[in-house]
């Protein structure tokens, strides 16, 4: 089941849901927006090779917005650092930026119960967009778990403290 945006916010003033800084006016009716930090990262590798740490470049996108070009990979990040031991949290792009033909995730939109940290957005566009710092880009949900589980406690994106490129390198380390 989805937690309702009322929900949300009596979770959020529990502590079951951490959301920093937390803004009421962010709320929806089953969902809380959160907004894009002004940092971006991008792969300056031309191959991106699953076994090697890839190298990036950092973008900082200015107040007065920067233009994305589409065939390009940028990660970002949600302004907002999350958590919850209790829910399991789900992201998506708003509809509004859906429409301009914005993706801000490709696959990483479902998160453990017990994650915390920033999301990093894997944005991608279908003709060049021009983006601003502290747009609202996506919007953040919770389904309730049902049965025993173990939280999430570790993890190559446990605790981040910004955008993070991808460790599965690290996934053919342990092998």
């Amino acid at each position: 089941m989805i937690l309702s945006g009322l929900e949300i916010k009596r979770q959020v003033e529990a502590g079951n849901i951490r959301i920093d800084p937390y803004d009421e006016k962010l709320l929806n009716p089953n969902s809380y927006n959160l907004r894009l930090h002004n940092e971006l990262l991008i792969y300056t590798d031309e191959i991106l090779d699953m076994k090697k740490q890839l190298n990036t470049k950092p973008l900082t996108i200015p107040e007065d917005g920067l233009i994305l070009d589409p065939g390009r990979l940028y990660l970002g990040r949600t302004f907002e650092h999350t958590s919850t031991d209790l829910y399991v949290p789900m992201l998506e792009g708003r509809s509004s930026v859906g429409r301009l033909g914005l993706f801000i995730h490709v696959t990483a939109g479902f998160g453990d119960v017990g994650f915390s940290g920033f999301w990093t957005l894997e944005i991608q566009c279908v003709q060049p967009v021009k983006i601003y710092p502290m747009i609202e880009i996506c919007q953040i949900y919770y389904h309730t778990i049902d049965g025993e589980y173990d939280k999430y406690c570790g993890g190559k994106y446990q605790n981040n403290k910004g955008i993070q490129p991808s460790l599965i390198y690290k996934d053919f380390e342990n092998k």
